[in-house]
């Protein structure tokens, strides 16, 4: 009795475990709120450190933007893929800290460049001029996504 008790309670704690694990997850990432118009809105309430990755599928094409707050309060927007490693399928970022890291080449990418530091190894940036920002959000224009296509017909994540 008492092995299977242990056994049971084992069990429970790998459920409790999984869900532990899903629960992070979802806080990670968020659906994607999609305008009539095919533009992506971002609730500014949404965006802290911790980066907010929002999926979206734009004319068949899976890809991925995301925001986060930089260590002076602004917030910065970036497409999850690396303006060098895009081709590879694997150049997109995970947030450890204050650091992106590319997952094709290794790249550590500060939080605070995002959007200031172009070219090379780091984040795609949506700059200022393609995108509004207002007091409840920031929306990326369907134009816009349209172009970045092109940088995630490979993307693997």
């Amino acid at each position: 009795m008492k092995n299977i008790m242990k056994k049971l309670c084992q069990g429970k704690l790998i459920i409790a475990a999984l869900f532990a694990i899903l629960a992070a997850f979802s806080a990670s990432s968020a659906k994607a709120e999609i305008l009539p118009d095919g533009g992506l809105f971002i609730p500014i309430a949404e965006v802290t450190e911790k980066a907010v990755f929002y999926p979206l599928k734009v004319d068949g094409i899976d890809m991925e933007v995301f925001a986060v707050k930089a260590p002076d309060g602004t917030i910065r927007t970036a497409f999850n893929t690396c303006q060098v490693c895009y081709d590879s399928g694997a150049g997109y970022y995970v947030q450890e800290g204050d650091v992106f890291v590319c997952q094709n080449c290794g790249n550590r990418f500060k939080t605070k460049n995002i959007e200031i530091v172009k070219g090379g190894c780091n984040p795609v940036p949506i700059l200022p001029e393609h995108k509004t920002v207002d007091e409840k959000g920031i929306t990326i224009p369907k134009a816009l996504l349209s172009e970045a296509k092109v940088i995630f017909r490979n993307w693997k994540y």
